[in-house]
């Protein structure tokens, strides 16, 4: 009885190519979560093959301090994300993910200043407007007519949601008995 994984040894390349294509087109959308240092968390979804460089462009709209530089990681173990060009499929965010988000700043006044203030515009916390950050991206695409096939990406706009932090009442979990 062979195990899965000699069953990948056991395939010709072209078999495995041929998988791996079916497995990527099966899977269209991803859902990502964003969750920032104040545990408020920005949900959007993507397609498969826009790439990382999009998740970044989403939240340099979104956050209050885009004039900082920040940086995105997942975790465990704690590994930033890098490589713009990337899909979201090849990054390994299928069927979705949870990224941190974090502010790039040396140890100081700076970063203590930027730690204390809120990560997501208040328009964004409000969901008032979003609609509005949607339209104005997909108008800016339409005006601007760029050749395609030059890294843009003719899927429409993610979806953006945000959450409260979650709060925990006090007591006893569920399962405990006396």
């Amino acid at each position: 009885m062979a195990t899965k994984k000699e069953d990948n040894y056991l395939k010709t390349r072209k078999t495995r190519e041929a998988e791996e294509a079916a497995r990527r087109s099966r899977v269209t959308k991803a859902v990502i979560r964003v969750r920032f240092p104040d545990n408020h968390t920005l949900e959007v979804t993507f397609h498969s093959s826009e790439t990382i460089q999009c998740l970044y462009d989403l939240i340099m709209k979104v956050i209050s301090r885009p004039d900082l530089p920040f940086y995105l990681y997942t975790t465990p173990p704690k590994k930033q994300i890098k490589d713009m060009t990337q899909d979201i499929f090849s990054a390994g965010f299928i069927p979705g993910a949870i990224v941190y988000f974090s502010y790039d700043l040396p140890k100081g006044d700076d970063a203590t200043a930027a730690d204390s203030a809120a990560f997501l515009l208040d328009e964004v916390m409000s969901l008032k407007g979003l609609e509005v950050i949607a339209n104005a991206e997909q108008a800016e695409a339409v005006q601007s007519a760029p050749e395609p096939g030059v890294g843009v990406s003719t899927v429409p706009f993610p979806i953006a949601q945000t959450s409260k932090p979650s709060e925990k009442k006090p007591g006893r979990p569920k399962w405990f008995k006396m």
